[in-house]
C-alpha cells in the first residue's frame, strides 16, 4: 500500500478551480470596470466636439467684432444678425451694440451658436468713436 493514495478527511486540495459564483463575481466587477472606462471614453469624446465647436465660434465672433472695428466707424445701436462657416460648419451669429455711460463708447456682444441653435459663446467688445 505504498504506492496508493488515499483521499484526505480534511477536504484539503480535494477541490480546484473556481465555483461559478466566484466565476459570476469576477465577471461582473469586469463588466462594471468596462463600463465605466467606455462611460468616460464618451465624455473624452463629447469635450473634445464641444471644443471644438467653442473655439470655431470664438473665431466667428471674433472675425465680426475685427470687421466692425476696421470699418472705422462708429456701430449704431441696435440688433443683427450673420452666419459664419468655420472648419466646414455653419454658425449662426447674433450682434447686440448697446450704449454705454460714456457716449463715446458702445458695448457690443457678439453671441454665436451651432447650427440647431444652442447657445456656444458670447463675445463683447466696447468701440469708441474715431
Amino acid at each position: 500500500m505504498h504506492g496508493a493514495r488515499r483521499p484526505r478527511r480534511d477536504g484539503v486540495g480535494a477541490r480546484r478551480g473556481f465555483t461559478l459564483l466566484e466565476v459570476m463575481v469576477a465577471l461582473t466587477i469586469v463588466a462594471i470596470a468596462l463600463g465605466a472606462g467606455l462611460r468616460a471614453a464618451g465624455a473624452l469624446t463629447d469635450n473634445a466636439a464641444r471644443l471644438t465647436d467653442v473655439t470655431a465660434a470664438q473665431w466667428c465672433a471674433d472675425n465680426q467684432l475685427t470687421l466692425l472695428r476696421l470699418a472705422q466707424t462708429f456701430p449704431g445701436v441696435g440688433e443683427s444678425d450673420f452666419a459664419c462657416e468655420q472648419l466646414g460648419r455653419p454658425y449662426k451669429g447674433h450682434l447686440v451694440t448697446r450704449p454705454t455711460p460714456n457716449p463715446s463708447f458702445n458695448r457690443v456682444d457678439a453671441s454665436v451658436s451651432d447650427a440647431d441653435g444652442r447657445p456656444l459663446l458670447t463675445l463683447s467688445t466696447v468701440i469708441g468713436r474715431r
